[in-house]
């Protein structure tokens, strides 16, 4: 569980999810145990995605001058984010596909076509692409609520907490909802101002 999880907002966004159930007579991986179960591509991944974070911190407390090298940094360090995200997109994926529709830094909404069985702990594989994140967790399913709409095939919208999950992991998921929610605010002023004029 993590804690403090309501602190943490979520942002509607497409993306892909694959859930493999947990086996519920071994116990939930501890940090390194879960470092473990990660691709080398997902570690690499996490590691670049992590030290990109630390540098571009540290880089904006440098002054205007240095804003083209920032810009640069900025765009290397996004090419080479494309390219290991290319690299897992082509690695055999474990699991079942879902596809989500929210993430926060406290868990996941997905989109079902079966109830999920709520409270069954499932590994976790997240892709965000066009955040240009990907990360493994432990997830438990919270809820599990039949949608209304009228498509003939029905679906369930499935709540996931989760359980366990890198520190690391759940800044890069806060960052990419700031992002998100920084885009849909973006958009919606644009309209407002296509609205007026």
């Amino acid at each position: 569980m993590i804690p403090d999880s309501n602190s943490y907002f979520n942002v509607p966004h497409n993306f892909n999810v694959y859930l493999t159930s947990w086996d519920p007579s071994h116990a939930l991986p501890t940090d390194d145990e879960l470092r473990d179960m990660q691709s080398v591509g997902l570690k690499l991944l996490t590691e670049v995605k992590s030290l990109e974070a630390s540098c571009l911190l540290q880089l904006r407390h440098l002054d205007n001058d240095a804003k083209a090298v920032v810009d640069f940094l900025k765009l290397q360090s996004r090419k080479v984010d494309l390219v290991l995200q290319h690299v897992l997109e082509k690695e055999v994926q474990d699991g079942e596909l879902f596809t989500g529709d929210q993430f926060g830094g406290s868990g996941i909404s997905i989109i079902s076509t079966r109830p999920l069985i709520a409270n069954e702990f499932v590994k976790t594989h997240i892709y965000l692409h066009t955040e240009l994140v990907a990360l493994l967790c432990i997830c438990q399913i919270r809820t599990c609520t039949a949608t209304n709409d009228t498509a003939e095939t029905p679906s369930w919208r499935c709540e996931l907490e989760f359980s366990q999950i890198l520190e690391d992991d759940i800044e890069q998921l806060v960052r990419a909802s700031l992002n998100v929610q920084q885009k849909m605010l973006k958009k919606r002023k644009q309209n407002i101002d296509k609205q007026r004029s």
